[in-house]
């Protein structure tokens, strides 16, 4: 038995309302409440057995590879068997592409079932044969129903389902357009429910919107065991792989690709690569050291302070925290009496990375700090610490494998916090510990 009533429902965040709104109580958007029919099945069902912790058995974690290394990596060591991963993305950002290439490891589970509801098989061929994808286990579907994507894989039983993408799939059951929420929401739920009763790995590929979340409810993202965002700008060849969900791994990892006509290329050392196009005695140029889960990263930290020609300075961050700059600003002017009231100032994290970490803190100052009274830092030279609103440098995590990291590319002096120079192997650098800020400008600027 199955009752239908109408409500009215944000595209954005998902949110329900009896009435049409103007604008979403929940997220603020305007304009985005389309009405939909929703349909009550009232029907009772078994419930499930209880089960005690100890009894239950387990694979044990196994993964399985995808034959890309920063992809294994991002997943937390590969693939886990039943699990389902969303990747979200701008559109060309390659979502598409890092999925095609990793098929041939995939396909070391057995068959995989390529869903395309946006292109057709001859388009996907065409792309496999530029990046020399080929194998007799990918088996091309181009549905968007899901009761025909579900009587497939009931039929060819595959060990892998790839769905490209999430928005173009929509169910009979519902007569709402696909791409609403509604159709999102049911069908996501849907295919997770067929993952997770044949243990296959799942991966869905989603649009995202304008503000760069994945399209569709909220909920999309609490479904699925793992979320990955594809991060870049169109002008720039780089592609960061981020996790910011992941049930079986950390949320720190992330991988580094290169853009290339043959497709997506894994970078070994993105280090070696942030830093090669490094300036050399240029002012507010200098490099600083963070770390992503488990991997260190020196990154060129680039700042540029000049006079206002209005009467309210500009900052702007990229990559870094807009508030934490104003914040780091706020200590020199104290700490140091450098007047930053009628300057602009600008900071750019070279690469495209975007960095969370306050590790890099003493990066950013040193580089404002050059820039401000024109005098550049040693190349030889980099610097990492968290700096408080007092002015002093405080220690960060993992500070040996950040400069075990520094000395393989031949870095030769280290301006770090004091609380991490006295317990940590030099590995032939000098370092200098320094407890506040004042010290650090001291020793980098003379």
């Amino acid at each position: 038995m199955s009752r239908t009533k109408l409500l009215y429902q944000c595209q954005s965040c998902g949110f329900s309302s009896p009435k049409w709104l103007g604008k979403c109580p929940d997220c603020g958007e305007w304009n985005t409440f389309t009405e939909e029919e929703q349909v009550v099945k009232l029907k009772s069902r078994k419930a499930s057995a209880p089960v005690v912790l100890s009894d239950i058995t387990h694979s044990d974690g196994q993964r399985f590879s995808t034959g890309i290394s920063e992809l294994d990596r991002t997943l937390g060591g590969g693939v886990v068997m039943g699990s389902v991963v969303l990747l979200g993305g701008d559109p060309g950002i390659g979502k598409s592409t890092l999925i095609l290439q990793s098929l041939p490891g995939l396909t070391g589970l057995g068959s995989v079932l390529y869903v395309s509801g946006e292109e057709s098989p001859e388009q996907i061929k065409i792309r496999a044969d530029r990046l020399n994808i080929t194998s007799d286990k990918i088996i091309l579907l181009p549905e968007t129903s899901l009761e025909g994507i579900i009587s497939v894989v009931q039929k060819e039983r595959p060990s892998v389902i790839i769905i490209d993408s999430i928005q173009t799939i929509f169910s009979l059951e519902l007569s709402s357009a696909p791409g609403s929420v509604s159709q999102i929401r049911d069908c996501s739920t849907k295919l997770m429910f067929l993952a997770k009763k044949h243990n296959i790995p799942l991966f869905i590929i989603g649009h995202v919107t304008k503000d760069g979340a994945i399209a569709g409810p909220k909920i999309l993202e609490h479904i699925v065991d793992t979320v990955l965002y594809f991060e870049g700008d169109k002008g720039n060849p780089f592609r960061i792989l981020r996790a910011v969900k992941n049930r079986f791994g950390s949320t720190n990892e992330i991988g580094v690709f290169e853009m290339v006509e043959a497709g997506l290329q894994e970078v070994a050392n993105p280090s070696e690569l942030f830093l090669s196009e490094r300036p050399v005695n240029v002012p507010g140029s200098v490099v600083t050291v963070s770390l992503e889960g488990t991997r260190p990263l020196l990154i060129e930290m680039q700042a540029l302070v000049t006079s206002s020609s209005f009467g309210v300075p500009r900052r702007t961050a990229l990559g870094v925290d807009y508030n934490r700059i104003s914040l780091l600003l706020a200590v020199l002017d104290k700490r140091l009496g450098m007047k930053f009231g009628s300057m602009d100032v600008y900071v750019n994290v070279v690469g495209g990375l975007k960095l969370n970490e306050t590790a890099v803190d003493m990066g950013m100052v040193a580089s404002i700090v050059s820039s401000f009274r024109n005098k550049p830092v040693d190349t030889g030279i980099f610097t990492f610490g968290e700096i408080g609103l007092s002015g002093e440098l405080r220690a960060v995590s993992q500070a040996g494998i950040r400069i075990r990291e520094a000395a393989k590319l031949g870095f030769k002096k280290g301006i770090i916090p004091a609380g991490n120079a006295s317990n940590v192997e030099d590995h032939g650098i000098e370092l200098i510990g320094v407890k506040n800020v004042e010290e650090a400008v001291e020793i980098l600027m003379f």
